[in-house]
């Protein structure tokens, strides 16, 4: 037991963002932010791979990851891991945190997938 209390507290912070109280929110950021198809980023996600478990398909939700990039800026991830036909294969989620305009943004494909449709663009 006191091993695990002495890595919980010395793992680095991209692994505990609760040790630094501005990774946690950056954190709560993204998954409190409104998606596309969920009233959350994170309930997007967990629905997404709840549908594709339940088509049979395997999938893997890892864990939710923050470092900060800079100043007031972090970056939040998470990676999912999918069964294709012959291989799995993962796909990156990542998002850009501003503390102090608490901003939130994709940077990648799957993430924007995600996020809600911004004004004046068209959606096919």
């Amino acid at each position: 037991m006191l091993g695990g209390l002495a890595y919980w507290f010395l793992k680095p912070p991209s692994l505990n963002p609760m040790a630094d109280a501005q990774a946690a929110e950056a954190m709560a950021l993204v998954q409190t932010h409104k998606a596309q198809r969920a009233p959350t980023l994170r309930q997007a996600l967990t629905d997404r791979v709840q549908a594709m478990a339940d088509r049979g398909q395997g999938v893997r939700l890892g864990e939710w990851r923050v470092e900060r990039e800079r100043g007031d800026v972090y970056i939040v991830r998470i990676l999912v891991r999918e069964e294709g036909t012959k291989q799995w294969f993962e796909r990156d989620y990542i998002w850009r945190v501003n503390l102090d305009t608490r901003s939130v943004a994709a940077l990648t494909l799957p993430a924007a997938d995600l996020m809600p449709a911004e004004p004046g663009i068209l959606l096919p």
